[in-house]
Formats: C-alpha cells, sequence, structure tokens
C-alpha cells in the first residue's frame, strides 16, 4: 500500500495544526489557571512567567507525544480522513492518565507546586480539576482545528 503525496500532506498538516493549537492554547491555559496555584501569591512575576514558559512547553510535549501514541496504536492509514475518533480517544486517555500521575507527583510527593483554596479538586484522587480539564480541551480543540471536524466523527473513506 503506498500512500499518495497528499494523504502525506494531510498528515503532516494536521500535526502541525495540532501542537500549533496546542502551543496556544496550553499557554492561555496556564496563564489563566495561575491564581489557583500558590505560586500566584508567593511568587514574583519572573518565577511566575518562568512556571508559565515551563509549564506550556510540558504540556506541548504531553500533547504531542499523547498523539503520537495514539496514532501509533489506533491510527488508520487513512487519518486525518478518517479514524479520528480512536486516536481521539486514545490520545485523551493518555494525556488525561498522564496529568494524574504528575499532579499527584508533583503536588504530593515532590512538592514542586502547590494547589492554592481556589483550586477545586476531584475528591479520592485529588488531581486539581482545572489541570484536569486542561487534557480534555485542550486537546479537543488542537484535534477538531487539527482534522477539520470534531474529532469524535469518523468520515468513512474507501481507503480506510
Amino acid at each position: 500500500m503506498t500512500i499518495e503525496p497528499a494523504h502525506r500532506a494531510d498528515w503532516l498538516q494536521s500535526l502541525r495544526r495540532y501542537l500549533g493549537v496546542s502551543i496556544v492554547a496550553n499557554l492561555v491555559w496556564e496563564i489563566l489557571q495561575l491564581p489557583l496555584y500558590t505560586l500566584w501569591a508567593t511568587g514574583t512575576r519572573r518565577e511566575q512567567a518562568f512556571a508559565v514558559l515551563h509549564c506550556t512547553i510540558g504540556d506541548t510535549m504531553i500533547a504531542g507525544l499523547s498523539l503520537l501514541a495514539a496514532l501509533a496504536l489506533f491510527a488508520r492509514a487513512a487519518w486525518p480522513r478518517a479514524g479520528v475518533a480512536r486516536v481521539y480517544a486514545g490520545s485523551l486517555a493518555f494525556g488525561v492518565v498522564y496529568t494524574i500521575f504528575s499532579e499527584w507527583l508533583n503536588t504530593s510527593v515532590r512538592g514542586s507546586w502547590t494547589y492554592s483554596d481556589l483550586m477545586p479538586v476531584v475528591p479520592v484522587i485529588g488531581t486539581g480539576q482545572a489541570p484536569l480539564l486542561q487534557w480534555f480541551v485542550v486537546p479537543t480543540l488542537a484535534q477538531w482545528i487539527a482534522v477539520g471536524r470534531a474529532p469524535w466523527i469518523d468520515q468513512e473513506s474507501e481507503h480506510s
């Protein structure tokens, strides 16, 4: 099976869109959720700016790796023309699971960051709701723009 040049361009264009939207959306999200962390009240502007930049880069890397893993495991040859729902679900699952682990590790074990009293947390697991919601909203937006439609809607293709 050979992949047509136009289809290769679809893959590349979709990946570029996904990463571009991820960078911008994660940056905006990190800025908006900063008051939910103690750094907002205790950190200098420079420390806050560093945290936003550091977290945006990390979020983008997680988003990219989550998508890459989902593509490797679930994509059809016709992606992004067809078969996007499985990739979407897989990338969301990877991002959410990693976020729960990372938030636990960095708040409970390492003490790298602390939630302020403003951060709502998920009962039992103690994960902040804002970072958890981020891994539903940002990848959904990024994949929607990347594939040109809601990522849970598959379009059937003759060559899928």
